[in-house]
């Protein structure tokens, strides 16, 4: 079956009226967006051809991301994507570490240990003084660096891939409060993974923004940081329903949405509790489905992934780079794209 002008646009991370644009040689496009778009479609055999380059590159460029482990499926998801992105380009040597997530110490070692080694590096990192001070070392030893999905200001590095999180969290309310009447005071309550990560910390800043701006009869009774655990966050679920069995309302600005969704379930909550997360996944797709979830705020890792392959390679290569950062979307039961 031949590709569709959807399948090019959700290779690519564009809208579909772009990639009609690109294809009919309209104006109003970047040229790196252009030339993301007509590789998508030759990728999937909409064009003829291929721009890859030749299987036998001069030279090999080693690229390290150190990503956190654990039960996170975005982060399996962008895992995934960065390795089939990378095998696609054969002038990569790619390594990828897991380490514990929450640990800055162990976060600030494993970077440390690339000193030398790695030419560009790619992380999901804690904003923290200790990981801080390994990325300024790394970046003195000549490493290009990425942030991914988190950023940390004040260091040297490439750029930031990922999503505007304040936005991101403003959102997050909006779709809450709009779920939630104004007919009378309602309780809602937090769940992060942990406010270390300065994307968390800007998620919940631009929540607790919009609640305030717009819909003060949300009364924001707790914040819970779950570190993305599953078990975490079922279990401080059940307490939170426990606590306030007239809770109206959930936005979980991390990971662990299966737990809490569990926790909905098993309690009964499910269609009374708004509740409204982060990441479409297999799981969050099932939690929209049977009406648990009612939102999903998307980033879209195949489009981060490629992003930060480029902009290290390019880095690394000394070339300019033209960054065409991931959107924000929402999904709801209606909506849900093909994963």
């Amino acid at each position: 079956m031949r590709s569709t002008v959807s399948d090019i646009a959700k290779t690519a991370g564009v809208s579909s009226s772009t990639v009609d644009r690109v294809l009919n040689n309209r104006e109003g496009v970047k040229e790196r967006t252009r030339q993301i778009v007509l590789e998508a479609a030759r990728d999937l055999g909409y064009l003829p051809g291929s721009t890859r380059s030749s299987p036998y590159p001069a030279h090999r460029i080693r690229l390290d991301f150190v990503l956190p482990a654990g039960t996170n499926t975005f982060i399996a998801n962008l895992r995934n994507q960065i390795v089939k992105q990378a095998a696609l380009q054969p002038e990569i040597e790619l390594t990828i570490h897991s380490v514990e997530g929450f640990n800055p110490d162990t976060l600030a070692r494993a970077l440390e240990a690339l000193k030398g080694q790695a030419q560009g590096i790619g992380v999901i990192a804690l904003d923290h003084p200790a990981v801080r001070e390994a990325m300024r070392s790394l970046a003195e030893a000549g490493a290009h660096i990425v942030t991914i999905a988190s950023d940390i200001l004040h260091v040297p590095r490439v750029g930031y891939i990922g999503i505007d999180n304040r936005a991101a969290g403003r959102l997050g309310g909006y779709i809450l409060g709009r779920f939630l009447v104004r007919s009378a005071d309602k309780k809602i309550a937090l769940f992060a993974g942990s406010l270390s990560y300065r994307g968390h910390e800007e998620r919940e800043m631009g929540f607790r923004r919009v609640i305030t701006e717009e819909f003060s009869h949300l009364d924001i009774v707790e914040l819970k940081e779950i570190e993305d655990s599953r078990e975490k966050a079922y279990t401080e679920t059940m307490a939170l329903l426990e606590r306030h069995p007239e809770l109206a309302g959930i936005y979980n600005l991390g990971a662990g949405n299966q737990g809490i969704g569990q926790a909905l379930i098993d309690s009964g909550k499910s269609n009374s509790v708004i509740f409204v997360g982060h990441e479409l996944t297999e799981n969050t797709k099932r939690l929209l489905l049977n009406g648990t979830m009612d939102a999903v705020i998307d980033q879209n890792p195949r489009v981060e992934a490629r992003e930060a392959l480029a902009a290290l390679i390019n880095s690394v290569k000394g070339q300019p780079f033209d960054n065409h950062p991931p959107r924000i979307q929402v999904i709801f039961r209606e909506n849900i794209p093909e994963l």
